[in-house]
C-alpha cells in the first residue's frame, strides 16, 4: 500500500517523462519497502505554486505512506534514490530542496476496496 505523493513547483511538458519518472519511483518504493510493484501509487503534482526559503527555484514536497516498513534505515535508502530521480531533467531539483515526510500508517486507519487493511 505504499504511496508516495511529490508536489512540485516545476512543470513536465512531456508526460512521458513524468510517466518514466513515476515508473522508476514505483520501483524503488517497491525495492526499498519490500512490497510488490502492484501495491505501489504513485502521484506527482506538477506545476505548483511553490517557495522554499523566500524563493521559487524548483523545489519539491513529498510524502511516502506506508503500512510498515517505515524506518531509518529504508527512509534514508528512499530519500537518497528519491531526490536522486528529481535532480534528473526534466525536474532539476536539487536534494537540498526536497523534503519527505515518511508515516507508517496503522492498518485500521488505511481503506481499501471498500475496507481497511
Amino acid at each position: 500500500m505504499p504511496s508516495l505523493v511529490i508536489s512540485t513547483n516545476v512543470k513536465v511538458d512531456s508526460s512521458d517523462k513524468k510517466k518514466e519518472l513515476m515508473t522508476k519511483l514505483t520501483q524503488v518504493v517497491a525495492k526499498t519497502l519490500g512490497k510488490p510493484d502492484s501495491y505501489v501509487a504513485i502521484q506527482i503534482n506538477d506545476n505548483q505554486s511553490m517557495m522554499w526559503g523566500g524563493s521559487d527555484e524548483p523545489c519539491a514536497l513529498c510524502q511516502l505512506a506506508s503500512l510498515g516498513s517505515i524506518n531509518g534505515k529504508n527512509n534514508k535508502a528512499v530519500s537518497k534514490e528519491v531526490c536522486n530521480l528529481l535532480q534528473e531533467e526534466p525536474f532539476g531539483i536539487r536534494s537540498n530542496r526536497v523534503y519527505i515526510e515518511f508515516r507508517d500508517v496503522p492498518r485500521e486507519n488505511m481503506g481499501y476496496d471498500g475496507s481497511t487493511f
